[in-house]
C-alpha cells in the first residue's frame, strides 16, 4: 500500500526498541522503551508557509507524544508534522 503524506505531513517507520541494554542485559516486552528516532518513508509537499526540510531516508528524531500511529501492510508508521520532528540524525 503506497500512502502520500498531505500538506507539511511526514510518514515515518518506527524503529524497533532494543532487545537488551548497552551491559548486556536482555530486555523483556514492558521494560522496552520505544525509541524516539524513525526513519522519513514519505514526504508530504509542503504549503506555502511550510518548506519540507526532510527528504525520505532521513533519520529523524521526533517528539514524544505526537502524530498518529498505523498499521500498514504488518509495519508500523507515524504520520507527524514536520514541525514535531526536532532533528535529522546524521
Amino acid at each position: 500500500m503506497k500512502v502520500k503524506p498531505l500538506g507539511e505531513r511526514v510518514l515515518l517507520k518506527k524503529e524497533e526498541a532494543e532487545e537488551k541494554t548497552a551491559s548486556g542485559i536482555i530486555l523483556t516486552g514492558n521494560a522496552k522503551e520505544a525509541p524516539q528516532w524513525a526513519i522519513v518513508e514519505a514526504v508530504g509537499p509542503g504549503t506555502e508557509e511550510v518548506k519540507m526540510e526532510v527528504k525520505k531516508g532521513n533519520k529523524v528524531l521526533y517528539s514524544k507524544y505526537a502524530g498518529t500511529e498505523v498499521k500498514l501492510d504488518g509495519e508500523e508508521f507515524i504520520l507527524i508534522s514536520q514541525k514535531d520532528i526536532l532533528a535529522i540524525v546524521e
